[in-house]
């Protein structure tokens, strides 16, 4: 079946070259929100700093294998995982051994498709889960190339801050590079607008500037901020576990539902 067509898993990839958007934040509580709504969600972390794993409460001993071990070839998907305190949310933890894999792997034919490899391989994998989330590290770097090579569609979290489109394009340009020479089947998902303050006038034209430039790729739930998300993460625990009700955890779940209907269009389309 040609990856266009792919029914599930369906592979997002959660990016952005810029750090402090809301990337890992998003990546975790998206995937939360999709399992709470009755997907059953596997994060793949490729972040170094690990910090979707501390935001699930993966303690570091407990991550005997990584994506690290993925990459490398010395693990699958299945030995790598583990399971979450949320019911359906399974993540391949990251450890910092990350930091040297670029180098290890950088002269191999297939640096860029190591991950896309190891998902392929995962028939269990496949029949298990529905959605597949990679949380990116923020640079545009080889761990990036590889969950943007893997994935059907990329999703970019973008803070309401005056640069807020500085670096965009260059995201943007990346991810045709990749569809034009990898993996012709990628896509935008969609951009969602985190950290957003409705009583600052500046957040507010940040959100008109990026709707006007950017359109429906923009989704429609806009991320606030919200001091219950940034206590989450010490707690070892997802927004939607720590306060169910805060209104950072509402719009999760919003948007949970408008990935998904997304992602059925894009089906349909297809």
């Amino acid at each position: 079946m040609a990856a266009s067509l792919r029914s599930f898993p369906r592979v997002i990839t959660v990016a952005n070259q810029k750090g402090g958007v809301g990337k890992t934040t998003t990546a975790i509580n998206l995937a939360t929100a999709l399992a709470a709504i009755g997907e059953k969600v596997l994060i793949v972390d490729l972040d170094p700093q690990g910090n979707a794993s501390t935001g699930l409460g993966i303690d570091r001993r407990q991550r005997k294998l990584s994506s690290y071990e993925v990459l490398l070839g010395e693990s699958t998907i299945q030995q790598a995982a583990i399971e979450t305190a949320v019911p359906g949310l399974w993540i391949v933890p990251s450890t910092l051994d990350l930091l040297g894999v670029e180098m290890e792997i950088s002269g191999a034919s297939d640096r860029v498709v190591r991950l896309k490899h190891a998902l392929e391989l995962s028939d269990e994998m496949n029949c298990n889960f529905n959605y597949v989330l990679i949380d990116c590290p923020p640079s545009l770097n080889l761990l990036t190339l590889n969950s943007m090579a893997a994935a059907d569609s990329v999703l970019v979290p973008l803070q309401c801050e005056f640069f807020a489109l500085e670096g965009l394009s260059q995201l943007l340009h990346t991810v045709e590079q990749i569809k034009n020479t990898i993996n012709p089947a990628l896509v935008i998902q969609g951009i969602v607008l985190t950290m957003y303050d409705g009583r600052n006038n500046l957040a507010n034209q940040v959100v008109a500037d990026v709707r006007a430039h950017m359109g429906d790729r923009v989704y429609q739930t806009v991320i606030p901020r919200n001091v219950r998300i940034s206590e989450a993460p010490s707690h070892g625990k997802p927004a939607i576990l720590y306060d169910f009700k805060c209104s950072g955890s509402q719009a999760y779940l919003q948007l949970a539902s408008e990935v998904i209907q997304r992602e059925r269009r894009q089906r349909q389309a297809a």
